[in-house]
C-alpha cells in the first residue's frame, strides 16, 4: 500500500529540558537540510517527533536518506486517517494487510497524545484489534511475542497506522556541541571516530598529514574519499592536508627509532591543536584504540596526549577491533580503509616501538631541538592545504588554512 506520511522520533535531544524546543526547531533543520532534494516534502513537528507528508515523493528513498541523519531514533512509514473509528479501522486491516512476509501473530499498541479523543488507548486496543482479527482468519493475538506490533498514534491533527519501525542513526543534532578537529589517518579507526564524534553533535573538520615524496599521492586521495564519505553524514567538511616530510624527517635523524612513532604524534597533535584554534574547534578526535598497537598502550597515549592543551577525545578507545571494523562497514568506510597506501607513520613504524615511553627523554629530545622544531611546525602550519568536501566531493580549495594527516595509529 502507499503509506502517504513519515513518522521521525528523535533521540536523546528529547531529554533535554528548559531548552528542548531549541533542540528540537534544530533538529528540524537538519532534517531539512537532508531532504533538500525533495521540496515536494512538508513537516509536521510535535513533541519529540515530526511527521513528514510525502506529496507524491518516494517514500523509500526519503526513508533511506533520513536514517544517515544524526539525532534521529526511529522513521516509520505510516498512513494517517481522520478522527473517526470507521476510518481508522479500515487504515489499520490494509497497513496489516500490506505488511510482508504475512504475519500469523500480532498485538495492538495504541499512544493517545490527544486527549480530546473519545477512546481511551485501553478501548482502542480492543475496538481497532478485534476489527483486524474478525477480517483476518489466520491471524491471533500474541501480545508477548507478536511477529508484527500494530501501532496507532492518535494527534490532535490525526491519527496515524503503521507497523513498521526502522532504527536512525541517533545521537544528537549534527554541530549541537560543538566543533572538533579529526586527526584523519587512511587507517580503519579515524573515520569511525570521525562517525562517532558526529553522531555526539560533533561538528568536525579533519587533519591529515602526508610525506611526499614518501608517501604516494594514492595514500592522499584515499584519504579525500573517507573525508567525502564522512561528508554524506556532515554535509561538508574541511580536510586539512598538511606536508609532514621536513618534520618527519628531522625526528628520524635522532636516531632513537624505538620512540619515532611517539615523536612524530606529539608533532601531529601540536600543528592539528593549531588547526583547531584557528577554526574555533575546542577538542581533537582520534582513533585511538586502547592496547592495539604500541602507540596506543596506556602508558604511550598519557606520553603523547600530554603535548595537547585542548581535550582530547578517543571515542573508540574502549572497543575492540571487530567491533570498529562492523561500524565502519555499516557507514561506508571499510572498503576504503583496507586500500593497500601507506601513510608517514607507516613508512617509520619500527620493529620494537617503545610502549611506556619516558616522558622526560621524550621532552628532553624536543628541547634539544629547540626552534629547529618549532620553525617546521609552523612551516608545516602555514604550507597546509585545505579542501572542502561534500557528498559530491571537493567543493573548493584553498591555501593556506589548516592542517591534515597521515596516520593516526
Amino acid at each position: 500500500m502507499n503509506f502517504d506520511y513519515l513518522l521521525v522520533r528523535l533521540g536523546e535531544l528529547t531529554l533535554k529540558g528548559r531548552n528542548r524546543g531549541k533542540f528540537e526547531s534544530l533538529m528540524l533543520g537538519k532534517i531539512k537540510q537532508a531532504l533538500a532534494q525533495y521540496p515536494e516534502l512538508t513537516y509536521e513537528s510535535a513533541f519529540g517527533r515530526v511527521y513528514i507528508k510525502l506529496n507524491g515523493a518516494d517514500g523509500t528513498r526519503v526513508l533511506s536518506r533520513l536514517t544517515d541523519v544524526f539525532g534521529i531514533w526511529t522513521i516509520s512509514p505510516v498512513v494517517k486517517t481522520k478522527h473517526d473509528l470507521e476510518d481508522i479501522r479500515k487504515a489499520a486491516l490494509a497497513v496489516m494487510d500490506a505488511h510482508r512476509p504475512v504475519p500469523s501473530t500480532f498485538k495492538m499498541s495504541v499512544k493517545r497524545a490527544w486527549k480530546g479523543f473519545p477512546h481511551d488507548s485501553m478501548e482502542m486496543n480492543h475496538l481497532v484489534g478485534a476489527h483486524v482479527l474478525r477480517n483476518s482468519p489466520s491471524l491471533r493475538v500474541d501480545v508477548r511475542e507478536p511477529e508484527v506490533e500494530l501501532r496507532l498514534d492518535i494527534q490532535h491533527q490525526g491519527v496515524f497506522v503503521y507497523c513498521t519501525v526502522v532504527p536512525g542513526a541517533g545521537g544528537f543534532p549534527l554541530g549541537m556541541n560543538g566543533k572538533a578537529m579529526l586527526l584523519l589517518s587512511g587507517g580503519i579507526d579515524s573515520p569511525v571516530a570521525g562517525w562517532t564524534a558526529m553522531r555526539k553533535g560533533l561538528e568536525i573538520e579533519a587533519v591529515h598529514f602526508h610525506s611526499y615524496p614518501f608517501t604516494s599521492q594514492q595514500a592522499t586521495d584515499k584519504v579525500v574519499a573517507l573525508a567525502q564519505r564522512l561528508a554524506h553524514y556532515g554535509g561538508r567538511i574541511k580536510l586539512h592536508l598538511v606536508p609532514f616530510t621536513e618534520l618527519q624527517t628531522l625526528l628520524a635523524q635522532q636516531k632513537q627509532d624505538h620512540l619515532i612513532i611517539t615523536l612524530m604524534r606529539r608533532s601531529m597533535l601540536r600543528i592539528a591543536e593549531r588547526l583547531a584554534e584557528r577554526s574555533g574547534a575546542l577538542a581533537l578526535v582520534t582513533g585511538d584504540s586502547l592496547g592495539q598497537v604500541a602507540s596506543q598502550t596506556l602508558g604511550s597515549m598519557n606520553v603523547i596526549g600530554r603535548t595537547a592543551s585542548l581535550p582530547l577525545l578517543r571515542p573508540l578507545v574502549m572497543m575492540d577491533k571487530l567491533e570498529i571494523i562492523r561500524i565502519s562497514e555499516r557507514i561506508g568506510t571499510y572498503e576504503t580503509s583496507i586500500l593497500p597506501y601507506e601513510d608517514c607513520c607507516t613508512l617509520f613504524v619500527p620493529k620494537s616501538p617503545a610502549t611506556n615511553p619516558n616522558l622526560r627523554v621524550v621532552e628532553g629530545i624536543e628541547h634539544a631541538l629547540g626552534e629547529q622544531l618549532e620553525r617546521l611546525v609552523a612551516e608545516a602550519v602555514a604550507g597546509t592545504e585545505t579542501v572542502v568536501m561534500t557528498p559530491q566531493g571537493k567543493e573548493e580549495e584553498k591555501r593556506p588554512t589548516a592542517a591534515p594527516e597521515d596516520r593516526w595509529f
